[in-house]
């Protein structure tokens, strides 16, 4: 008798958390469509959440990137915030925007970093660690991409060396 009570509260308690976890949600979703808060992510992290109320302290500045096609976009930043985490966001903001309109669609950050480099004032943002600040990034900056090409130390590419490399384990056999 005593586990068939215990088997009615879990049920009971699990039906509560459900709808509590349900009214959170739609609360949530109500906030989130407030046009006050149209700079929330729709699903937001604590970081994100931190980043703009930093924001709207003065501890964190709104950067706008401007792409290769003439649009941009904004992301929010700390102060302290360096190049990386600077690409970092610029991913995370990229990401959210092409998932929201067309879905999943998978982005070569190592080709776009590769071929691609953040300048501002044609300055470019090379050193990942450095601060933004550094570079003289403020609030409401404006920081774009410029085609970028690393250049290699030989001028050789790697591929003539593991074709040699191949190549001696055939003669030897």
């Amino acid at each position: 008798m005593e586990s068939g009570t215990k088997e009615e509260e879990d049920v009971v308690g699990y039906n509560s958390n459900n709808v509590k976890k349900a009214k959170l949600l739609s609360t949530l979703t109500a906030l989130l469509d407030d046009p006050i808060l149209s700079d929330v992510p729709k699903k937001p992290t604590l970081s994100d959440v931190d980043t703009l109320i930093s924001l709207e302290l003065g501890s964190a500045m709104r950067i706008s990137i401007l792409k290769l096609d003439g649009t941009s976009f904004e992301v929010a930043m700390m102060n302290s915030a360096t190049v990386k985490d600077l690409k970092l966001a610029i991913k995370k903001k990229v990401t959210e925007l092409e998932q929201s309109k067309m879905g999943h669609r998978h982005i070569s950050w190592r080709h776009v970093w590769s071929n691609f480099c953040l300048a501002h004032h044609n300055e470019k943002l090379l050193d990942d660690g450095a601060a933004l600040q550094d570079f003289g990034v403020r609030n409401n900056s404006q920081v774009h991409f410029l085609p970028y090409v690393v250049s290699k130390g030989s001028g050789r590419h790697s591929k003539g060396r593991k074709h040699r490399f191949f190549h001696g384990l055939n003669k030897r056999l």
